[in-house]
Parts: C-alpha cells; structure tokens; sequence
C-alpha cells in the first residue's frame, strides 16, 4: 500500500476529501455505472491512487489544465483535489458528453467544496483555448487521443498520460503520423504501466 501522504506531499485534509471522493464513487456506481464492479474492491488502488500519481507532472507554472474525456473523474477530480493545497491557482477542466457522468460531476464539485470547471460537451466542439496540461485516462489509443488534444495544444503544452502494457506500441504508431518530444517513467501502481509525457506536439507534413 502506497503512503501517499508521504509520496505525493498529501495533506491529511487531502487524503480525507480523497476517501469523501471514493464513497461517492461508490454510492452512485450501482445506478450510475461509473466503473466496472470488478474493480469496486480495488477503486483506491487502481483508480485513485494510480490518478494521484499524475501529480508529480504538474509544476508551479501550470495554470490550466485540461481532463479529456473525464468519466467518473480518474484523473481529474482526483487532481483537482490534490491540486486544492499544493496548486491552488491551477484552474482544471473536466470535459466529459455522458449526460449521467456529468450529473456525478457536478455532485462532487459541490458536496467536495472543489473549484472545477465541468463542461458537457464533445471534445471535438469543445472551444477553452490553449493549455498548459492535458490529462487523459483510457479514453483512446495514443494516435486518436493525439488528434484530440492538438487544439488545445501550444508549443509548451505537456501531455501527461498513463498507458498500459501496450504503450509501445501506440507509440510507434503514433509517431508515424506525430512529431513529438516524450519521456517514459514507470507506473507507481502497475508493473506493467507506463507514464507518457508529450511536449512541441506537431503534426507532420
């Protein structure tokens, strides 16, 4: 079990809010289907921590960030609770077009006292501008998710994105049609999983 309050500078403040968001996860999964029932047993594991971890990516510079594709809120609530005390100026954006995802959402941002900007809508129409952090969590394989994120992308924009056991793979594939600079880190929570982080994303001619 990972102490994250000593691996991620987690307040005890934090950590309760964390536990708060797991309970709601879990009270609304049985009519909401938020996460697979295989892994309600397993949520602070799989699903929280492996989101928190995302945390160590994110700097004092970072002003908006960006979730594509939020769901149940794996990575980005769990960011925008961590983010309350060690990046309070960060403004997150969870964008998500599942009418019942959004719902949940929304009930979290308020019992949660969280200052999230939530918006209902397909990626592809969504109009924010640029960012300096984009976050996403299996949402598409590497390509698409690349196709995704390039609106909202500038030349310092940084993609933060864990991959599984096949990241190799969405790799090669992706740059055949990408020019990108990435750096690979392991996984706190899988043997197997990977830490993609993109920058200078560009599409090639």
């Amino acid at each position: 079990m990972i102490d994250i309050e000593k691996k991620y500078n987690v307040s005890h403040e934090t950590y309760e809010k964390l536990k708060n968001y797991q309970a709601l996860v879990l009270e609304w999964n049985s009519k909401f289907n938020l996460i697979s029932k295989s892994t309600e047993t397993i949520i602070w594991e799989r699903h929280i921590v492996d989101s928190l971890q995302l945390i160590k990516y994110i700097t004092n510079e970072d002003k908006i960030l960006l979730d594509l594709g939020s769901g149940a809120g794996f990575p980005g609530v769990v960011l925008a609770i961590a983010c309350q005390k060690n990046y309070p100026d960060l403004q997150i954006n969870l964008v998500e077009s599942v009418g019942k995802k959004i719902t949940f959402l929304h009930a979290v941002n308020e019992q949660l006292k969280l200052n999230m900007e939530i918006h209902q809508e397909r990626i592809e129409k969504l109009n924010i501008g640029k960012v300096d952090v984009i976050t996403s969590r299996a949402l598409a394989a590497l390509p698409k998710l690349l196709d995704y994120a390039k609106p909202f992308c500038k030349k310092e924009t940084r993609l933060i994105l864990p991959k599984g056991e096949n990241w190799y793979l969405e790799n090669d594939e992706a740059l055949t049609k990408w020019l990108y600079k990435y750096e690979i880190y392991n996984s706190d929570t899988s043997d197997v999983g990977k830490i993609l982080r993109i920058s200078d994303l560009r599409r090639k001619l």
